[in-house]
């Protein structure tokens, strides 16, 4: 039995800093885990579980990592090497305090009481669940953009039923049929062969030199793909390279749950990430949508830029765009890009900078968006993020939050 098993392997469930102080705890050196025994006695502070103050010193609990908490202790100040934890932890202390209409700086002795200490460990354990989902993230992300993840807000950790994708996941009785046509150009920008790809598609190239979309909103998008004889950094080439700005995904302080923020500004009609989920048939999505209509919820993206046939599902299965809030004055635009499949039924949904976004400026999309076009490539695409509307079903009406002046109250 054992001989059929050579080369597998199984996830470990401990993190690598928790193996590193367990193996510090036990004594036993490393080499993998870069523990020696110098570094025996090293201890690593998981988080902060009470705070203390008394004729003007500071004493802190410490849970620290490894170690289970009946062996937690009281340390000073002097003892802790780890000021972004401190200043952290010190701002809960007086969000504690201010819960219970206490001024920290005015009083030479603070103890906390019970509700206060509660409120520290949870807000410190939330933070841990928070920065696993971040390092979980990155790690399966291939884009040059680092995704961050923030809340200050409340008590909410990472979506339970969610599950962070990188590219499309192909829902049953959906086919994918990859291109096995390319171009043959060295340099598609300045010298395009036959039109490179969309010149192939009857169209006109997306980008600017700059990289940026430089078609009306409505047109399709045909990026090179992967029989094309142009290398990875060609023009043609941005919506595949995946997101190139810092994002943060944040918790909003006015009851719209999640939102996602850039950390970095944009210029306008620059790439910044792709609508994924699961591609479902529409019949799967009216089912579906049955069901999400009573929780109100919007993640059903239908692809109608020819028929009606397919939706993609991102409610378990996505990336940071599942987090993207409504704006009826939103600062992203859809596009639908073609890139290694050319199934007109099968766009892939790319968002674009309406216009110069701010660093940590918030970044929307409009539901229930409708190309205002007398062309006639551009008139037949409509954009819905919806439950799918099925002939025989009444729609709940959902109240729209975006607050700006032009808001349609609602978003269906």
């Amino acid at each position: 039995m054992a001989q059929h098993l050579k080369g597998c392997f199984v996830a470990c469930k401990v993190s690598w800093t928790d193996l590193q102080a367990l193996c510090r705890r036990a004594k036993v050196e490393c080499i993998e885990l870069d523990v020696k025994k110098s570094s025996f006695d090293d201890y690593e502070v998981e988080y902060i579980a009470d705070y203390i103050k008394k004729n003007g010193k500071e004493y802190f609990f410490i849970k620290w990592k490894g170690y289970p908490e009946s062996e937690s202790t009281w340390e000073p100040r002097k003892n802790l090497k780890c000021p972004k934890q401190l200043k952290v932890f010190m701002s809960d202390v007086e969000a504690a305090l201010r819960r219970q209409q206490r001024s920290r700086t005015t009083k030479d002795t603070i103890e906390l009481d019970q509700r206060a200490v509660g409120y520290l460990i949870q807000k410190a354990k939330q933070r841990q669940a928070l920065g696993c989902w971040e390092t979980q993230i990155n790690k399966k992300s291939r884009h040059k953009g680092r995704i961050y993840v923030q809340n200050e807000v409340d008590m909410e950790g990472p979506p339970r039923y969610f599950t962070y994708i990188e590219d499309y996941k192909v829902g049953d009785g959906v086919e994918i049929t990859p291109t096995a046509l390319g171009c043959e150009c060295q340099d598609c920008f300045s010298h395009p062969v036959a039109g490179c790809c969309p010149g192939l598609a009857q169209h006109r190239l997306a980008y600017t030199n700059r990289g940026v979309v430089r078609l009306r909103p409505g047109m399709p998008i045909y990026e090179c793909n992967s029989n094309c004889r142009c290398g990875p950094n060609c023009l043609n080439r941005v919506v595949q390279r995946g997101i190139q700005h810092n994002l943060c995904i944040f918790r909003t302080d006015n009851g719209r749950g999640w939102g996602v923020r850039t950390l970095e500004r944009i210029n306008r009609n620059a790439f910044v990430m792709e609508y994924l989920g699961e591609i479902i048939t529409t019949e799967e999505a009216e089912r579906r949508g049955e069901a999400y209509d009573s929780q109100g919820a919007t993640y059903l993206f239908d692809l109608d830029y020819v028929d009606d046939v397919f939706t993609v599902d991102a409610a378990y299965y996505g990336n940071v765009s599942h987090f993207v809030n409504h704006s009826c004055e939103p600062n992203l635009q859809v596009y639908n890009v073609f890139i290694d499949n050319l199934d007109e039924r099968l766009p892939r949904i790319a968002l674009f900078a309406t216009r110069y976004i701010r660093a940590w400026e918030e970044l929307t999309f409009d539901y229930k968006m409708q190309i205002d076009t007398v062309d006639a490539e551009s008139s037949r695409m409509d954009y819905s993020l919806a439950a799918a509307d099925g002939p025989s079903r009444k729609r709940m009406r959902v109240e729209c939050k975006c607050g700006v002046e032009s808001c349609r109250k609602y978003l269906f």
